[in-house]
């Protein structure tokens, strides 16, 4: 059985908190509208890679303040840096079967 470390289980935490950052304008959080593409822990920090529904989204600095004021709550991370992605390009495929049924996309 492989052992959980620490970093692994801050990952999982910091998930819980991005799961709480609500997209003001589609009222779903930025983890089931499948904008996180990875979160790495290490030593205190936290990296997130991540993409936005459109480019120039004009929520890209308010979710980034959202996003590090909720990662940088949690004990054991001291600094959160965001890396903002294009590629993959974001579609409603990466959405959740809950996103989708929230906002009535059906397929």
């Amino acid at each position: 059985m492989k052992k959980i470390s620490k970093d692994e289980l801050l990952e999982d935490d910091v998930l819980g908190q991005l799961e709480k950052v609500i997209d003001p304008e589609l009222g779903i959080d930025i983890v089931n509208l499948g904008l996180i593409y990875n979160i790495s822990c290490h030593d205190a920090k936290c990296l997130i890679t991540m993409t936005l529904t459109i480019m120039g989204c004009p929520l890209s600095d308010w979710l980034s303040q959202e996003i590090i004021a909720k990662v940088t709550a949690l004990d054991g991370i001291d600094e959160c840096e965001i890396n903002l992605v294009w590629e993959p390009v974001w579609t409603t495929d990466k959405m959740s079967r809950y996103a989708k049924l929230f906002l009535g996309i059906h397929g």
